[in-house]
């Protein structure tokens, strides 16, 4: 029930300000056209309808999946979404696996050897993931990697595989995963940084704890205590974070599609927003939100398998 009233005042919000930013008819309509072929735009649009009117139609259109036509490729906005969904997801998993993969070791290797200088560089390197900003670590990549070295193609997503026979993807290829690196990197970066942190400072707590002193006293080896007693109880606040930054990375993927021209969700929503294509930018909300409570989802139910106390206390209520 908070889901449902999540997405429908986010969906009010968005019509609402949508609406007042401008009329998409004074783009979408050639300025030429008389007033009986504007009249006539504006009627197979449906905003010739007060805006109360117009929410209506498509609150009753969404509760049976149709969020209305794009005004641009007359299609349907949810089909149009569903199209670039693919790319996006790619690019998003790709790059929290980058992250995941190499933030994690590297925070606990800044955990473990805090005063090195392995520890200290890890360190450092995380705040300069924190400071860049993303586009122009974009275009700094794109400079060095495809323009001076020519190593990497600076933009779109290349040939695309079908994977499972449905879903399109690049990486199954070579010259895909080439045009993957690039914004994938760029993408990861922040998350990286994140997490190396995160889990620099769950690995400082951790080692500090009785049950790792206890461990180390019954003479247990060094790998198993790092391995069973520290990881397994630093995941647990990891793996919430993961979820909730896999749901922004698909989310705010907007700017890194943007500079390397990735087909994806984000520069779909840029485009209609250049031309007030109102009907797909709430269907794009609305699947992002969607995409968020989903998230959440998984992430309590994983919590709760990484936590024995999660299961004791909902056994207990």
């Amino acid at each position: 029930m908070q889901s449902v009233v999540v997405l429908f005042v986010m969906s009010l919000l968005v019509f609402v300000g949508v609406y007042a930013i401008g009329n998409p008819i004074d783009i979408l309509i050639n300025p030429q056209a008389d007033q009986i072929d504007r009249e006539r735009a504006i009627a197979a649009l449906g905003l010739d309808k007060p805006l109360w009117e117009q929410y209506l139609v498509f609150l009753k259109g969404a509760l049976t999946g149709d969020l209305g036509r794009s005004f641009v490729h007359a299609t349907p906005a949810l089909g149009l979404i569903l199209t670039r969904m693919p790319a996006t997801m790619e690019l998003a998993i790709a790059a929290m696996l980058i992250a995941v993969v190499l933030g994690i070791p590297l925070g606990l290797w800044a955990g473990l050897k805090p005063n090195g200088v392995a520890g200290r560089t890890i360190m450092a390197g995380s705040i300069l993931g924190f400071s860049l900003p993303t586009f122009w670590v974009g275009l700094m990549l794109i400079m060095v990697f495809s323009v001076m070295l020519g190593w990497l193609p600076s933009n779109g997503r290349g040939p695309t595989m079908l994977l499972f026979g449905l879903v399109p993807v690049s990486f199954l290829s070579w010259e895909g995963l080439s045009h993957l690196v690039l914004p994938a990197t760029n993408l990861a970066l922040f998350k990286l940084a994140l997490l190396i942190r995160l889990t620099r400072a769950g690995t400082r707590e951790s080692l500090l704890q009785d049950y790792v002193k206890f461990a180390r006293a019954k003479g247990l080896s060094n790998a198993r205590v790092i391995g069973v007693h520290v990881l397994r109880n630093i995941m647990i606040p990891i793996v919430t974070v993961i979820g909730l930054e896999f749901g922004s990375v698909i989310a705010f993927a907007i700017v890194t599609e943007s500079v390397f021209a990735w087909p994806g969700m984000g520069k779909l929503l840029i485009d209609s927003i250049n031309l007030l294509d109102r009907p797909v930018i709430v269907a794009y909300l609305l699947v992002i939100v969607t995409l968020f409570i989903v998230i959440n989802l998984v992430v309590d139910v994983l919590y709760s398998a990484l936590d024995p106390r999660v299961r004791l206390a909902e056994a207990k209520g």
